[in-house]
Formats: structure tokens, sequence, C-alpha cells
């Protein structure tokens, strides 16, 4: 398997555990475990959102036009954002 496939098989893996946990959160009976597994998946794909963030930066200043300066700043404003998810997370019931 090329690693261009791989990257994409694992996108969308976690694409479908976030679809999985979002129906468990809507179902009372489910919601405590989708909580937590929804706490667990956003820490998991934490650390890629910060390489993804790395990657804009350096494209970002490779081009210096204003869409990947703002595509790059979003991406890094949108990361301190992910833990109170967590936290909202950790609390479902």
């Amino acid at each position: 398997m090329s690693t261009i496939a791989w990257k994409r098989g694992v996108v969308v893996a976690s694409g479908v555990a976030e679809l999985a946990c979002a129906v468990g959160l809507l179902a009372p009976t489910t919601r405590r475990v989708a909580g937590k597994a929804s706490a667990a998946l956003l820490l998991a794909v934490w650390p890629a959102n910060v390489q993804m963030s790395v990657d804009l930066g350096r494209r970002a200043l490779e081009k210096g036009d204003a869409a990947s300066i703002a595509t790059f700043v979003v991406s890094v404003v949108r990361l301190p954002v992910q833990l109170p998810l967590v936290r909202a997370a950790l609390h479902a019931r």
C-alpha cells in the first residue's frame, strides 16, 4: 500500500469514527460511552492537526499569499478549541 493510500485510509477511518461518535451522542443510552470515545478521538487526532498547522505554516511562508496565510492562521486558532471540546465530550451524559 502506498503512503498516500495509507494516509487517505487513516483520514477516512477517523471520519467514520467521528460520525459514529456523533450518532452515539444523540442517543441517551450510548451518550456516556460515545462521549468518552469522542474525547479519545479528539485527543488522538490532535497531533495530526498540529502537524497540519506546521505544514500550512511552511506553505504560507513559501507562497506568502493572503489565502495561504489565512488558512494557516485558522488552523492554529482551532487547535486550542479542541480542548474545550474534549472536556464537553467527557461531560456528555
